[in-house]
């Protein structure tokens, strides 16, 4: 079986601070499937080379240890290359994990985690995909860009606490954005937004409850639009959004569907799974694609309602 399976490590996951954690997974595998030689990288953006690599070879399952943006780029390479026989496993070592929530597969539970890998227990799950791209948990654009940007400047916090610190400090910052966004088989809405999510499953920047509705197996993607407003409203919002308590507020606007168009004036950043990405022109086309993957995942999770 160690023979089938691929395990990449990003040791810059979580800004390289999980080296204990990384071991403590590496022991468990070569535990339950005996010796195996990981392969770690060594540069941002090498992922694409090495898992396309193993996956022109004879493997049945890729490991990725790391966080969202390793997540999602080991999702998009298995997908983009067609191999249905191939399942993905998932050792969160990453700044928020937010996929993993999803799908109950959290470091509490590494023996459990661990052992679904080793077991191929897998659920098929729908993913998301923006042009070429596919993702496994959200592409947002706005305040989301702001946050990560701040982040990324900010070196002495990490996790859940690093994110809500950097979204406190742009609710005073962020100017806001105009945009339009249209949901299949609806009308356009055109709103000057604060963020814009597009969900495939439930949590993102760190443990906000962003789509509690969302599902990896409806074939349906949710968007939420936070409407621009003052910094306490702002603040307010983003309190009830945590909690994911926001549906009903003024100023959010949800919509289940299964593909939105975003149009949009000028120069467009967003991110998907983490890793910011430029839009080539208006418009930005995001779509699902249903039970497109088999994600290793514990026995108690629970697709597709939130864990």
């Amino acid at each position: 079986m160690a023979r089938s399976t691929f395990v990449l490590v990003n040791p810059a996951a979580g800004r390289g601070r999980r080296r204990k954690r990384v071991e403590q997974y590496l022991a468990l595998l070569k535990r339950h499937l005996g010796d195996f030689e990981p392969v770690v990288t060594s540069r941002a953006g090498d992922e694409e080379t090495l898992l396309d690599r193993a996956l022109s070879e004879s493997i049945d399952c890729i490991v990725a240890v790391g966080g969202d943006g390793t997540w999602g780029a080991a999702a998009d390479r298995i997908v983009a290359s067609g191999r249905r026989d191939v399942a993905l496993g998932l050792l969160p070592t990453g700044t928020g994990n937010d996929f993993g929530k999803s799908l109950g597969i959290r470091h509490e539970r590494a023996e459990d985690v661990v052992r679904a890998i080793v077991d191929r227990a897998t659920t098929t799950i729908d993913v998301g995909r923006v042009g070429r791209r596919h993702f496994l948990n959200v592409i947002g654009l706005g305040f989301d860009i702001a946050v990560i940007d701040d982040a990324a400047r900010t070196p002495l916090l990490r996790g859940d606490v690093l994110y809500r610190f950097c979204a406190l400090r742009q609710l005073f910052f962020f100017p806001g954005r105009e945009i339009e966004i249209e949901p299949a088989g609806e009308p356009p809405v055109r709103v000057r937004t604060l963020m814009l999510t597009v969900s495939n499953a439930n949590y993102f920047g760190g443990s906000f409850h962003i789509a509690p509705r969302a599902s990896l197996s409806d074939g349906l993607l949710d968007a939420v639009v936070i409407k621009d407003a003052g910094p306490f409203t702002r603040a307010r919002l983003f309190s009830t959004v945590s909690k994911g308590e926001h549906e009903g507020d003024p100023h959010i606007v949800t919509s289940q569907a299964s593909s939105f168009t975003i149009r949009f004036e000028g120069q467009l950043r967003y991110e998907a799974d983490g890793e910011v990405l430029a839009a080539g022109a208006s418009p930005l086309v995001v779509e699902s694609v249903p039970q497109a993957l088999a994600v290793c995942a514990p026995r108690a999770s629970n697709p597709g309602a939130g864990a």
